[in-house]
């Protein structure tokens, strides 16, 4: 029997319900919105399953560690689509900050005072709940929510920072933003150096294919759910832009789907490691490099006692940019395997068609 509760809530002027105080209202169920199709659910079992993703050093001084750490990362490429770095360059006082920051502004910032940065349309700038959605096609295509709120910033190029759009709240989230945007681009351009060496490209391949970075730095805030084996605290989706940098705090949610033997995929828990950097190749740089490697599919599952935070800075091209794979990674013996993509039609047909994986890009794919 179905019978109607009420549940209390937040919202922005767009009527958009906000997790944080839903949770802690007390509710000892999800509302219907949260329930995952049974196909997408979560499945919790006992860890004995391998749970740590490659973690690669950076601190290559020694010349003759640079083959083997290109190596490492060719591998990890190749493999998970994602891998952990360590001596990364970034001030590992800044990842402290800028969850620190951001989790003050969820726990501590009154909620009359986040509504005055509510997005104000789906994955625009500032503080929001529904990014993602997808459709549960068992209950005439409802659209199912994911358990987050989220504060999203436009912080690259710099004609799109706008301090003035971000909270105030701690004294120095702003300046802290601004410094963590600076940093990752760094490390992003340092990245994508590396990644385009270990396939014999020249260093700047990558990044001259996709151009000036258009950056977002997106904090996201899981609170704790009473059902979390009925929903998804972020669905199953690639990253659509080029390569993603993501800092957790120290409570497990994050997933990535590993291919496993006889073709079998498995959903591998990522343990957060404070100094660490986690790399997640984007849809893009699949097509760049031809497929040779792989944008990685990930998730965020639900936790029932502890809200969990994440940092995610993206690193997209610009809408106008073609992509397409790079003509070195061309040949008789290994054909072109996408077409070329406007990304800015690449973005419209994911956020009107929904994430589901990775089926926007698999859209792209020749016949062979």
């Amino acid at each position: 029997m179905n019978v109607h509760r009420s549940y209390p809530m937040e919202v922005s002027e767009e009527g958009i319900r906000r997790v944080q105080p839903l949770a802690q209202s007390g509710l000892s169920r999800v509302p219907p919105q949260y329930i995952q199709p049974l196909h997408t659910r979560p499945v919790f079992h006992t860890r004995t399953e391998p749970r740590n993703i490659p973690l690669i050093d950076l601190s290559f001084f020694d010349p003759t560690r640079r083959a083997s750490t290109l190596e490492s990362i060719a591998s990890a490429c190749r493999d998970w689509g994602a891998f952990h770095v360590t001596n990364h360059g970034v001030p590992l006082s800044l990842l402290g900050a800028i969850r620190r920051t951001g989790r003050a502004f969820f726990t501590d910032c009154p909620m009359s005072e986040k509504l005055r940065y509510a997005c104000s349309t789906t994955a625009s700038e500032g503080y929001g709940s529904k990014m993602l959605a997808t459709s549960d096609q068992q209950q005439d295509d409802a659209q199912v929510l994911d358990w987050r709120d989220y504060f999203d910033h436009h912080t690259l190029p710099l004609s799109r920072r706008n301090p003035d759009r971000w909270p105030e709240f701690p004294p120095d989230y702003r300046d802290t933003v601004a410094r963590y945007s600076d940093e990752m681009k760094i490390l992003a351009q340092k990245l994508l150096a590396l990644i385009s060496e270990s396939l014999g490209l020249r260093a700047s391949c990558i990044e001259d294919a996709v151009g000036e970075f258009y950056q977002n730095i997106t904090i996201s805030f899981y609170p704790p759910c009473p059902e979390p084996d009925l929903t998804l605290g972020l669905q199953s989706h690639s990253d659509i832009g080029a390569i993603t940098l993501l800092i957790q705090d120290d409570v497990e949610g994050l997933q990535v789907l590993k291919s496993g033997d006889g073709g079998v995929d498995k959903w591998v828990t990522v343990e957060p490691l404070s100094d660490a950097v986690l790399v997640l190749l984007a849809d893009q740089t699949e097509i760049i490099t031809n497929g040779k490697y792989r944008s990685c599919e990930h998730r965020a599952i639900t936790n029932p006692d502890r809200a969990r935070l994440s940092v995610a800075t993206f690193h997209d091209p610009a809408k106008t940019v073609k992509i397409s794979p790079v003509s070195e990674l061309i040949d008789e013996s290994s054909p072109a395997k996408y077409r070329d993509v406007v990304y800015g039609d690449y973005v419209l047909s994911w956020y009107t068609k929904g994430p589901e994986g990775k089926r926007n890009i698999d859209a792209l794919v020749l016949d062979s």
